[in-house]
This record gives structure tokens, C-alpha cells and sequence, in this order.
């Protein structure tokens, strides 16, 4: 992993904590949630706190996620909010958490400017050790207060000054006074500065979690279900009728379809489709080369694709489909029917625009894994997973490929693949008649895929 690390491509964007007042809060938050101290005078944290080099020196990836279910957090700045999530079990755990930062903003930066502030996202359940109780999760809310528990106190002096205000009597008790005076010597005057965090609950309906061999479960839909990378037959009769692995291609293509869930590349507003197919089409070059022992050092496009013509033969069904979808995009060639049994079916979709579309965009690239510029922006827990497992010379191209033409412009790069145009407005007088176009009458007629029929 050290040429990720070296390109930024793996530990990026983490925040740094070496001056020793940040070291000590994050011991006294981290003593506060788990019992354990770091011996360590400097390490990096992502958005909930976590540390690699911390998970290291304990021997225990998960120690602020037991079980991998109820993730504990620790603020020292709110810059965190930039940082990325690591070892993520559910995929709307860093968006929860960024979203609770941005929500405190201006109390978090209050809070920690004296104390770290430590927390926990709760849900329902404290084990997904069996696929019953991971259903059984709906929502999760927040907890959180600093070590010395600031909130806590500032709600406990907010309900004595209630009673100091509301009783007629107040004036004289001489006990209630004391205990005022005493916690507002530790929270400051919370009538002008409340110390307050907003009670925040989040639904939990579609997401990915890491359990159970990958799994993706779409509640909220039209036609729900559970794909997992797991054994399906685990999932069977725990209340969402369809549950299929990922080798059900073509369930999962119909339920795709049926939820509207994707659109074919080449078809997608705004994009230059046919550059992607191609881009694509690359990357299946690199992994057969990686199978027949070539070397990839210092490769250009232009070598990839010289590989390609010399190698045509040897190359892979999937490229072979995506070649005739370009020539269709760019030459008008014959429509090739690609059904979703082919190889290259999930290469040629991306996401529609929907609420989930980071979601279907990760299962995708677990559909379509040789694209390896997808699956590292869309799905990094599987993206590094599978570059343990490739050889020498493709880690170095993908690395350096990330490196010069993803990395250096990470939003651009996310917007002209999966961008989506903002809808036209309505004219003020009807357009006319749109020319026909004898592709777009073939895809209106049978869908663009054939073997998936379209919903009308």
C-alpha cells in the first residue's frame, strides 16, 4: 500500500494531531470511551477520530467501533469534517457524521476549544452478529459531550436557572444559588452563550454495510431488496421479499431497471460517454495484461491501446462489447445488444439521478471491479481489498493513474463521470417536433439492453 500512501491516494486528507494539549484531550477522550491511552506523541485522525497509527499500536483496527456497529467518535477541530472515514462498516456513517459537524458548527468550535468532545452514533441495536438484528436498524441518533461533560452540565444549570427564575421562593434557597454559581463557574453564562448540541436522528433505510460479505440493502423503493456478496440464503424470510448475491445478474439488473435506478453512459446528459466507455475499455486492457505478465511500467494511453490492438485476440468479452457501444456512440454503428448475463453489462450503466445514486454507484463498481477508477472513487474498502491481491506492475500503473488524472482534481474528475445536468426549465412556448433518431427509436421500442425489458 505505500505507493497509495506516497500519492495521497490512501490515509489522504487526515488531520494531523502533534501539539501535546491535543494529545492529551484526545487520551483523556479516548480513556473516557474505551479505557485505553496511546503512547504516541503524534498521529492522524480521519472524521470520527480514528487513528491507523493508534489501530496499530493497539493491535485493534475497530477500537472505536466494537463490533462494528455502533461507531464512537472524538472531535478535536472541526476541520475534521473534511477528513474521510476508514474501516467504514456502513456507507452513511461519514455522511451522518459530517452532517452533525456542519449542523454544531459554531457550538463544537466552543466546546473544543477547551476539551475534545467524544460521542457515539447509537443505533438500534449493539450486534449485527445475525442478519435479523442489522434489519432491525432504522434510524440512529447522536451522543455526544465533551470528556468533562460540558453539555450535560450546561443543560443541568439551564433546568436549575428555570427553577431559579419560575419559583417565588427561589430567591432563598440558599442550596440552589451555590449549585448555580458552582457549574457556571465550569460552562460560563449559558442565558448568552448556551452550550447546546442539536438533537439529530438519521434514518438508516438504504445503505451498504461491510457485514455479512458486503451487503446492500434498498428498503426504501419501489421494489425493495438485499444484494450481498454473503450467503443470500441468510437474509431469506427476514422481511424483504427479494435477496439475491452477486452472481443473480439478472435479478439485480431487473431491480435496477424496475427502480429506475441507472441509465446507460452513453446515453446520460452532460458526460462525454463515449470517453468513459473508452477509459473503461483501458483498464480491462491493464488487468489482462496483469494476467499475461506483461510490464506496464511508464505506460501511456497510447501504449494501452497499442497493447490492445497487438493482444486483440487474447482480450476479454467485456472489452469486446464496450468496443462495439463506442462505435455505436461515435460512428453510429449497428446498436449492440448487450444483455445483462454479458460480462460487460454493469461497465456500460452508471447511476441515475437519485437521492442514493453514491449507493448503486458502489454496487456497480463491485459489478464492474476491472474499472478500477470507479471502484477506488466509489467503493475504497473493496478498491483496497482487491490491490492487495494484484501484481507488482498493475498496482504501479493504477497508482500512478489515480495520481495524474483523478487525484489532482478529485471534484472535476467525480463530475464528468457521474455529474448529472440540472433539469431545463419549461419553455414559455412548445418546442418543436424533435427530429427522429433512428437509435433513440430502437432503444423507445425494446430498452437499451434487450434482455431487460422497460417499464412503460
Amino acid at each position: 500500500m505505500k505507493r497509495l500512501i506516497q500519492r495521497g491516494l490512501m490515509f489522504g486528507n487526515l488531520i494531523p494531531v502533534a501539539a501535546p494539549a491535543l494529545v492529551e484531550r484526545y487520551n483523556r477522550a479516548l480513556e473516557h470511551l474505551t479505557g485505553k491511552r496511546t503512547a504516541l506523541s503524534d498521529f492522524h485522525i480521519d472524521i470520527s477520530g480514528y487513528s491507523p497509527e493508534i489501530g496499530d499500536e493497539l493491535g485493534d483496527d475497530l477500537y472505536l467501533n466494537e463490533n462494528g456497529c455502533n461507531r464512537q467518535f472524538i472531535l478535536l477541530t472541526t476541520d475534521q469534517k473534511t477528513a474521510p472515514l476508514l474501516n467504514a462498516k456502513f456507507s452513511t456513517s461519514r455522511g451522518i457524521l459530517r452532517q452533525f459537524i456542519e449542523e454544531n458548527e459554531g457550538q463544537l468550535f466552543a466546546l473544543i476549544t477547551r476539551d475534545a468532545v467524544a460521542g457515539e452514533l447509537v443505533n438500534s441495536v449493539f450486534s449485527v452478529s445475525d442478519p435479523a438484528r442489522l434489519l432491525d436498524i432504522r434510524s440512529l441518533t447522536i451522543e455526544a459531550d465533551t470528556t468533562g461533560g460540558a453539555v450535560r452540565e450546561a443543560e443541568k444549570l439551564g433546568r436549575l436557572t428555570d427553577r431559579f427564575l419560575q419559583e417565588d421562593d427561589a430567591w432563598f434557597d440558599d442550596v440552589l444559588i451555590a449549585e448555580m454559581i458552582t457549574i457556571a463557574k465550569r460552562t460560563g453564562d449559558v442565558t448568552r452563550n448556551p452550550v447546546r448540541l442539536k438533537q439529530m436522528e438519521f434514518k438508516q433505510e438504504n445503505f451498504w454495510t461491510a457485514h455479512f460479505g458486503g451487503t446492500y440493502v434498498f428498503r426504501h423503493m419501489d421494489h425493495p431488496a438485499i444484494i450481498t456478496g454473503g450467503d443470500k440464503s441468510e437474509f431469506k424470510g427476514r422481511g424483504i421479499k427479494h435477496v439475491f448475491d452477486l452472481g443473480d445478474r439478472n435479478q439485480i439488473a431487473k431491480f435496477l431497471e424496475f427502480n429506475d435506478l441507472v441509465e446507460p453512459v452513453v446515453k446520460a446528459r452532460g458526460i462525454d460517454g463515449a470517453a468513459i466507455l473508452r477509459q473503461k475499455m483501458d483498464f480491462i486492457v491493464v488487468d489482462a495484461a496483469q494476467e499475461a505478465g506483461l510490464d506496464l511500467v511508464g505506460a501511456t494511453r497510447r501504449d494501452i491501446r497499442a497493447l490492445a490492438r497487438r493482444h486483440a485476440d487474447d482480450l476479454p468479452s467485456e472489452y469486446h462489447a464496450l468496443r462495439h457501444l463506442v462505435a455505436w456512440a461515435e460512428d453510429g454503428s449497428k446498436w449492440p445488444r448487450i444483455s445483462s448475463e454479458d460480462p460487460a453489462y454493469f461497465y456500460t450503466l452508471r447511476a441515475a439521478d437519485v437521492p442514493d445514486a453514491d449507493l448503486v454507484n458502489a454496487l456497480l463498481a463491485q459489478l464492474s471491479p476491472k474499472d478500477v477508477r470507479q471502484l477506488f472513487i466509489c467503493h475504497k474498502e473493496l478498491f483496497y481489498a482487491a490491490y492487495a491481491t494484484w501484481s507488482d506492475t498493475k498496482k504501479g500503473y493504477v497508482a500512478d493513474f489515480l495520481a495524474r488524472e483523478y487525484a489532482v482534481d478529485k471534484a472535476g474528475a467525480r463530475a464528468a463521470l457521474f455529474g448529472h445536468d440540472a433539469p431545463m426549465e419549461e419553455p414559455a412556448t412548445p418546442p418543436p417536433p424533435p427530429v427522429s433518431n433512428p437509435r433513440d427509436d430502437l432503444i423507445a421500442r425494446v430498452g437499451p439492453w434487450g434482455a431487460v425489458p422497460k417499464r412503460r
